[in-house]
């Protein structure tokens, strides 16, 4: 009798147990909508946070800061806007003219650098509006002024062929100066803004060369901008011997056009010279 009444208190307990860890198929719930026109509260948890704005300019909002913040980027919406009337002259017959703007444009893109170091203003919006401001005025502006200073002495398909090279690669140089690590010393390739200064001095003095020899030139910048050569700075090339820069000076007084085509073509020759130094070394 005591064994089956232990039997029969363990079925029970079983049982019981059975019940209470019952593992089957959950019953259906009721999915609660709210009527039409009925906002619907969503609980919000602690670890949700709402992002706030990002500050444009780093460091202590002075007047004094905000003020030169805004004359810095003031130089860089003013290469802009010379880079955007250069193309309307380009495409208005009066390429000499839009160069004389893509020229104004290279000295604001200076200049609104210099300024933000100057005035320890600079800041990663100013950096990403510089560049989109250099595509513009560098990366399309200058192939259309160089295409309506040539499209007369060159087969036009020859032209725009050429001045796409250049708009395409001022385009992979601008995206890979934003990822690269700065060197103080070198350029890796020749910058955007020194192709344009070139481009808009060759359209604006208009050198006495053959059609076929400047688009040449042209394409040989463009490369020259996604090559790996490194090229000097302006800041290593001032602290060259005096007596080294009384050469273009008086080449300039006698043969304006052909001194400003040897300094271009040395420029461009240093950078293979200084790789092969570096590979020896």
């Amino acid at each position: 009798m005591g064994r089956r009444s232990a039997e029969k208190t363990g079925r029970a307990a079983t049982a019981t147990r059975a019940e209470v860890l019952y593992t089957g198929p959950e019953p259906a719930r009721t999915l609660m909508i709210p009527a039409p026109g009925i906002p619907m509260e969503v609980p919000v948890t602690d670890s949700e946070t709402v992002p706030g704005p990002i500050p444009l300019l780093p460091g202590e909002h002075t007047m004094s800061r905000r003020i030169s913040f805004a004359l810095v980027n003031a130089c860089t919406l003013a290469s802009l806007a010379l880079g955007l009337m250069a193309i309307f002259l380009a495409m208005d017959g009066q390429p000499q003219i839009a160069a004389a703007f893509l020229v104004a444009c290279v000295i604001f893109d200076g200049l609104d650098g210099a300024l933000a170091r100057k005035l320890g203003v600079s800041s990663p919006f100013g950096a990403q509006m510089d560049s989109l401001a250099d595509m513009c005025s560098f990366g399309l502006a200058t192939p259309v002024v160089v295409y309506a200073s040539l499209v007369d002495s060159v087969p036009p398909a020859a032209a725009a062929i050429a001045c796409a090279l250049v708009a395409g690669c001022a385009a992979i140089r601008l995206a890979r100066f934003n990822v690269s690590p700065k060197d103080g010393r070198f350029f890796c390739g020749v910058p955007t803004t020194m192709t344009a200064a070139v481009l808009a001095l060759t359209v604006l003095i208009g050198l006495p060369l053959p059609g076929m020899a400047l688009l040449g030139g042209v394409t040989l910048l463009a490369f020259a901008m996604v090559s790996s050569f490194p090229y000097a700075k302006l800041a290593r090339l001032l602290r060259l011997p005096p007596w080294l820069f009384l050469l273009p000076v008086v080449g300039a007084l006698l043969q304006p056009e052909m001194t400003f085509v040897m300094i271009v073509a040395t420029y461009l020759v240093s950078g293979p010279i200084l790789w092969m130094r570096a590979k020896r070394a």
